[in-house]
């Protein structure tokens, strides 16, 4: 949802012109704040409007970002999905362990034993910010099922409101076809220490419920059972529920 999100702000600040896109790889368009070393360099450069991308749970930005006027926009996805998708990665990234099977990665993803940590305070944890005038709830879902309607609201939140034509660029650019077959957007760009995409491919499917095709009915009734006590206390409804 992140790389989909980085390649849809890309093209909205470039009115749906794709050679950005052709260009330069997304994780210099919009570098991330997660990554240290090339990481850092490449947002100390970044000019002014700055587009960032982040991973990382509330408490570990600095307090003066919820006082500024940055805006932020946060996408999240159904947890069953997530959990496939982190699946697919372990076996792809060296920034993680590789899971002997899919239980054992359910169980640690449930227990937050996962990068960033649990799915569940790290959703809950930014929706303290669901209020402020600056924060936008995006969730994968939405993409999928209305993705012109869900980029015309991000248009209208980063006040950069498009043309029609402009929004069909952006819509034809973003598609999961035309973003894996583009180098600069599928992550074959990502350095081969953190990524084995020789053997692998980022972009897999792109679609909802993809969990449906791994979860046995015993593990749905288990996540489901946890996800519901984790949850209860949220007052957001989200397209996944």
């Amino acid at each position: 949802g992140t790389t989909w999100m980085i390649e849809i702000l890309s093209l909205i600040c470039r009115n749906g012109d794709v050679t950005w896109c052709r260009e330069v790889p997304n994780f210099m368009r919009i570098p991330w704040l997660d990554v240290g070393g090339i990481g850092v360099k490449l947002v100390d450069e970044v000019h002014s409007p700055r587009f960032l991308a982040s991973h990382l749970p509330i408490h570990c930005f600095p307090k003066s970002l919820f006082s500024s006027k940055a805006k932020i926009i946060y996408i999240a996805r159904s947890p069953k999905d997530v959990l496939v998708s982190l699946y697919h990665y372990a076996h792809m990234s060296y920034l993680m362990k590789k899971p002997s099977s899919f239980d054992e990665l359910m169980e640690d993803f449930l227990q937050g034993r996962v990068p960033f940590g649990s799915w569940f305070d790290h959703i809950k944890g930014w929706m303290q910010m669901k209020d402020k005038k600056n924060f936008l709830l995006v969730t994968y879902e939405d993409l999928k099922q209305d993705q012109r309607g869900t980029i015309k609201k991000i248009c209208t939140f980063l006040e950069n409101e498009l043309e029609e034509q402009a929004v069909d660029l952006v819509l034809e650019h973003s598609s999961f076809n035309s973003m894996k077959k583009n180098n600069m957007s599928n992550n074959t760009m990502v350095p081969d220490y953190i990524m084995d995409t020789k053997n692998n491919q980022f972009m897999r499917k792109g679609i909802i419920g993809d969990w449906k095709n791994h979860f046995t009915q015993e593990q749905k009734e288990y996540m489901d059972s946890i996800y519901h006590e984790k949850m209860k206390a949220i007052d957001v409804k989200f397209s996944w529920d």
